[in-house]
């Protein structure tokens, strides 16, 4: 019997659908395959794992077998991994031993990454740079416009990184001149700032905790990196568990599953319990609906509501400081913090009750009063954060219309910012309740 012309429409574009809620997958692409081609002669077996594009992670690796807690997620033989002794054992070597005062290991790292993408179809890591993104969204690479309107203790970071970046760049100008002898063309053109920020952006957002012997020809920051070709596709979900670590018995880095995951379903692992301003900070993106995602109160926005004419202002100010109570202090998807509120009952302490500061930091109730009025104040500064927020999206909005090619900037502060505006009103609601 024929099926009917519309049935079978329904049912294509149903599988379509399903499809792309999956993922597209991207195996055939060139790229992918001279990447496994290059995996597979460096001793890697993967039977399930594909890349794909995801309506909301992007480009990520999708499982063709479901997969169920304790199952083994993917193994990277050591062979696979781009660490300092990668680097000691490239042409570079030489040049690092002898130089003085020693460079740190990742500046060894950013210089291979350099010297590698300089050396195009000759690098024997051609593969795997082949895939590896052109651009980076983390705050040090976003442009002036976008990073102003960051919330301000991330703007601060922000512009911190920023700043680490330009002053490795500037510390290694030496160092990067001694290496003239391996090019044929002028090293100030091949390591200049962008390929810097680049290849310092690419370690910061890629690589696995892996901890190495200390060598003398580095300086005493850790060697804690490596990268992981293939591995580092895979994206971050705050829902899932994950185990990860160097098997010393393989000589290979595991990820093992905690979780469950579908056939043709997006693997994703946890890079860890982080907020989406360390996400943004650290890996260039927002999670939606981050059950770790809090909204920072800066120590100006906090006095705000408390009157400079209170003769103990600048002590209470004091003994926030000292007992470090004037940083992390945030709103969540359960209201104020209890650091918040902390803060906010010493501020709120009476001239009769100043002498009960010690007791207010490790939590007793002072008086209804106090209670009250730190109450108060918590939901004074919630709605300010609400409307700076609003302001702020709105100022988005603009941009996103006059200046074309600061979209992607834009909307990641966009996303960031409509999540933290979710976080306020929900902390508003609960402050009004405890309120009444």
């Amino acid at each position: 019997m024929k099926k009917s012309r519309g049935r079978t429409a329904r049912k294509r574009r149903r599988k379509h659908l399903r499809s792309f809620m999956d993922g597209v997958n991207c195996s055939h692409k060139l790229e992918y395959i001279k990447l496994k081609k290059w995996l597979k002669d460096r001793g890697f077996e993967d039977s399930h794992l594909r890349p794909a594009e995801f309506l909301e992670t992007g480009r990520g690796l999708m499982t063709t077998k479901a997969l169920q807690a304790g199952d083994l997620i993917v193994s990277l033989p050591e062979k696979c991994l781009l660490t300092t002794g990668t680097v000691l054992s490239s042409c570079l070597g030489g040049h690092i031993v002898k130089w003085k005062p020693p460079v740190s290991p990742l500046l060894a790292l950013c210089t291979f990454l350099i010297a590698e993408k300089h050396a195009g179809e000759k690098s024997p890591w051609k593969p795997y740079l082949d895939v590896l993104p052109k651009t980076y969204t983390c705050p040090a690479c976003l442009e002036h416009d976008a990073i102003n309107l960051l919330p301000k203790p991330l703007k601060k970071k922000a512009q911190e990184q920023k700043m680490i970046i330009q002053e490795l760049f500037r510390s290694s100008k030496a160092f990067f001149s001694s290496l003239q002898p391996l090019f044929a063309e002028n090293t100030g053109t091949i390591f200049n700032y962008s390929a810097l920020e680049w290849a310092w952006c690419t370690i910061n957002t890629r690589t696995i905790y892996m901890k190495h012997p200390r060598r003398e020809c580095f300086s005493l920051e850790p060697d804690v990196y490596a990268l992981a070709p293939y591995l580092d596709l895979l994206n971050h979900s705050p829902n899932v568990q994950v185990k990860a670590a160097f098997n010393e018995q393989t000589r290979s880095y595991e990820i093992w599953t905690n979780s469950q995951c579908k056939k043709y379903q997006e693997v994703l692992i946890c890079y860890g319990p982080h907020d989406n301003q360390r996400l943004l900070l650290e890996y260039g993106f927002v999670a939606m609906d981050n059950p770790h995602s809090s909204v920072y109160v800066s120590p100006d926005t906090l006095l705000k509501y408390f009157s400079p004419l209170d003769k103990q202002r600048k002590a209470k100010v004091s003994i926030l400081k000292d007992h470090d109570f004037l940083e992390n202090l945030t709103f969540g998807w359960d209201g104020p913090s209890w650091r918040l509120l902390t803060a906010l009952k010493v501020l709120s302490l009476g001239a009769d009750e100043f002498a009960c500061w010690r007791r207010t930091l490790l939590g007793d109730a002072i008086s209804a009063r106090n209670e009250q009025q730190a109450l108060g104040a918590a939901a004074k500064i919630c709605q300010f954060l609400i409307e700076e927020t609003q302001h702020v999206l709105l100022q988005i909005s603009q941009l996103k219309r006059d200046k074309e090619n600061l979209k992607t900037h834009l909307a990641l502060v966009e996303m960031l910012r409509s999540e933290e505006l979710k976080i306020l009103e929900k902390s508003a609601e609960i402050l009004c309740n405890l309120n009444l």
